[in-house]
């Protein structure tokens, strides 16, 4: 496991498999804030508390040129790109185009973002949603949704989080990931390649979609969840108490987490996990070819 001194780092976002938005159920009703979030287990953003923001790992695509980036308030990234929202609800973006994921320069009044591997969604002050990117199943066709307060994406699909609790959700459901219609009482929503997870106010755990992918397949997180965030194979979720419980398939090691203490947030890539610590240091297992779990974030 690496621990490394975050300073003041506020968020920290992992560029795992496929784009997660990890949203801690503790500041969602404030207008969601991502502490961390992932992509594909290539590179990890940080957010620091001056608005300034900080990245390691693969720059292929240039996804790490985000040092020029200020008054950030939330990260989100996948694959090859990174996204951030600015203080006064513009968006910016750094990285692979490749389906138009990063035409967001013309976005106002954001308050959150979510970003895949070929689209980016936001979600604005008055509960509308925008989208970009690639539509082949239909993920962006969310011009209709209203009343929403967090939205998370998965490879080709979207969802979204709504002010009463209830989810919706477009976009390729060839394995189920989109039937949420019946969930009621969800306060944070997470997706990935093909499923997509909710939390309930009752501090459990639901998802749906493919079996063999986020841990569907031995799902049990037990109760007293307060943050759930989920990748390709795994799914891990916080505990009110700071611990840290995962569930799924093990193959880098990125479900040791059990000795992780004094956690408030995690994030979950293809193969790695992160967790933020309340002294603003940061943990890490995992895969880390690129360097991703060598987060050296500091003042």
């Amino acid at each position: 496991m690496n621990q490394i001194n975050a300073g003041k780092i506020l968020i920290i976002l992992i560029a795992s498999f496929y784009s997660l938005l990890i949203i801690s159920s503790q500041t969602y009703a404030k207008g969601i804030q991502a502490h961390i979030a992932s992509g594909q287990s290539n590179h990890t953003v940080g957010l620091k508390s001056n608005g300034n923001v900080v990245a390691i790992g693969r720059n292929n695509e240039n996804q790490l040129n985000v040092d020029q980036w200020r008054n950030i308030v939330q990260v989100a990234a996948s694959i090859y790109h990174t996204i951030g929202l600015k203080s006064d609800g513009k968006v910016v973006a750094v990285g692979s185009n490749s389906d138009g994921q990063l035409n967001v320069d013309e976005w106002t009044d954001i308050v959150q973002v979510a970003t895949g591997p070929h689209h980016t969604v936001g979600v604005k002050s008055d509960g509308r949603v925008l989208a970009v990117g690639d539509n082949s199943e239909n993920q962006l066709n969310v011009d209709q949704w209203t009343d929403i307060i967090q939205v998370a994406v998965g490879a080709l699909h979207t969802v979204g989080l709504k002010s009463d609790g209830k989810v919706v959700a477009v976009g390729y459901n060839w394995h189920g990931q989109c039937y949420v219609d019946s969930w009621i009482n969800i306060l944070q929503i997470a997706a990935c390649q093909h499923h997509t997870i909710g939390l309930k106010s009752n501090g459990t755990v639901v998802g749906v979609g493919a079996e063999n992918h986020g841990g569907l397949k031995y799902f049990s997180l037990g109760g007293g969840i307060v943050q759930v965030a989920t990748g390709v194979f795994h799914t891990v979720g916080l505990r009110a108490n700071g611990t840290v419980v995962a569930v799924g398939r093990n193959i880098e090691s990125q479900c040791e987490v059990d000795s992780w203490s004094n956690i408030i947030q995690v994030a979950v890539g293809a193969l790695h996990t992160v967790g933020l610590k309340s002294d603003g240091k940061v943990v890490a297992v995992g895969y880390n070819l690129f360097g991703q779990c060598n987060v050296p974030f500091a003042e």
